[in-house]
């Protein structure tokens, strides 16, 4: 499959690996079209610089999860214990070190499975830097060197915590995420700029486990550019909790004591100032682009910095696709291995469809949950008019929720107005971010308000918050 006379082999490399498929970066973009690719009958290296799995399995998602849940458990014994007759005596002993110890255990446990994986399947893995040498070529810098050529590169290297100039991360006094999931100790105060999915997700947890938490967002609402409803009720719960939101306040600068953090934010055109024990920065993420050839090779840049892509996610290299964070929003895993999936059946002639970016979902994991897909109402009432169907049903009328002590938030569909069909949903409560699957399936479906109101749901279970918001969608709601 190797095209000739487009070989990129250096007498300075200790040796070549020639396959059909050449994958930078084992993250859950990467190793998933690598396996997907193998399955089609592909020859496939894949080539990262540290373990696989990537941010997502190593230092971002699945750590985050686990300390969540121990944050859901402590919130559970503290809040709710005396509810269900558990008594903690009035205290409850919190050792968060275990917590990410476990953390630890859990992201090195998938780690195997995924390098299982890799080997099941047939695909070489090559542990070290990569960096394009060629249209169809990387130089991997291991312990030795190593010419990896392919008829095809896919790239994705994913994102980095994005960190203002003159800030240094010392993972003491500020942190990004990924010194969060390290640092074993739970700060007296702490303040996280950024009330996006890992500023609210790290919120929740370090209030659970006994810090005196403050976010601080530059916009005027926690989750930018979710449905705004959304955003109030988490909000709401969130500060009952104890934690303290600062909107509309851009953060400026932090300066760094022996003993502690000050802060230095505007709001409004005035100038305030916040003292904390630990800052950490959840502002956002940026493509690692950097020392990976791109520039030398031409590969097409977009103004933020991610990789020009068409709808069958190839650069303006042919022979060059690009997935991922690398690739432009949404900085999702889920998206990123849906995009493998599909750049590896494109590049291997597979007839399918291009991606409909609006059918994937977001998902925030703390307590309350918040998932959502599709459009917003506003932005349904944009494409469709004041006669778009919206349904909603509060899980204060969800004999599951009430029964289960979590009856904060609800469940709300949007469906065009012609046909009722589908065309978003957005939930907070507990147990979002499962039921947002149920909705995925019916736009997969392009299935209507009618047909899932249609669909029997168990009861008692939060899963009938979406019958019934489909039924108030259709005006006929009749358990609230």
């Amino acid at each position: 499959m190797f095209p000739r006379g487009e070989t990129c082999r250096s007498d300075k490399v200790s040796s070549v690996f020639q396959s059909d498929l050449a994958v930078l970066g084992a993250g859950p973009g990467g190793y998933v079209a690598a396996i997907r690719a193998a399955q089609l009958g592909q020859k496939v290296a894949i080539i990262d610089r540290e373990r696989p799995g990537g941010v997502c399995l190593n230092w971002g998602c699945i750590p985050t999860k686990a300390l969540l849940t121990g944050a859901e458990w402590v919130e559970n014994l503290k809040f709710h214990g005396e509810t269900f007759g558990i008594s903690s005596s009035g205290v409850l002993e919190l050792d968060y070190s275990k917590a990410i110890a476990h953390s630890r255990k859990v992201s090195d446990t998938l780690c195997k499975g995924v390098h299982s994986l890799l080997k099941k399947n047939r695909i070489e893995y090559f542990q070290g830097e990569g960096r394009l040498s060629g249209k169809r070529g990387l130089n991997v810098l291991s312990p030795k060197e190593v010419q990896v050529e392919a008829a095809h590169i896919l790239l994705a290297t994913g994102s980095e915590d994005f960190v203002p100039r003159g800030l240094t991360i010392d993972g003491k006094r500020i942190l990004t995420s990924r010194e969060a999931l390290e640092s074993s100790e739970v700060p007296e105060r702490i303040v996280i700029v950024g009330a996006g999915a890992v500023g609210i997700e790290f919120a929740y947890i370090y209030s659970m486990y006994g810090a005196k938490v403050t976010v601080v967002e530059m916009a005027d609402q926690v989750l930018p550019g979710a449905d705004e409803e959304l955003s109030v009720v988490l909000r709401r719960s969130l500060q009952k909790k104890g934690i303290k939101f600062i909107m509309n306040t851009r953060f400026d600068d932090v300066a760094v004591t022996s003993k502690s953090a000050c802060l230095s934010l505007k709001q409004n055109e005035k100038d305030l100032e916040i003292e904390a024990d630990q800052v950490l920065l959840a502002i956002g993420r940026r493509p690692l682009v950097k020392n990976l050839g791109f520039e030398e090779l031409g590969v097409g840049l977009t103004e933020r910095g991610f990789l020009e892509i068409d709808g069958t996610l190839q650069t303006n290299i042919h022979s060059i696709s690009a997935i991922g964070d690398l690739a432009g929003p949404p900085l999702l895993a889920h998206k990123a291995s849906e995009e493998g999936v599909a750049a590896v059946e494109f590049i291997s002639g597979v007839k399918r469809p291009e991606i409909d970016y609006k059918r994937i979902p977001g998902c925030i994991y703390s307590q309350p949950q918040v998932a959502w897909i599709g459009l917003t109402e506003k932005e349904a009432q944009l494409v469709f008019g004041e006669g778009c169907r919206v349904g909603k049903f509060p899980f204060v009328a969800s004999g599951k929720a009430v029964a289960s002590v979590h009856k904060a938030g609800f469940s709300k569909i949007i469906a065009e107005p012609r046909y009722g069909q589908i065309v978003g949903a957005h939930i907070v409560g507990h147990g979002a971010t499962e039921l947002i699957a149920e909705i995925g399936l019916a736009m997969t479906l392009e299935a209507t308000t009618e047909e899932i109101s249609g669909t029997v749901h168990a009861h008692p279970t939060m899963s009938e918050s979406i019958m019934e918001a489909s039924l108030a969608a259709e005006g006929r709601s009749i358990n609230f």
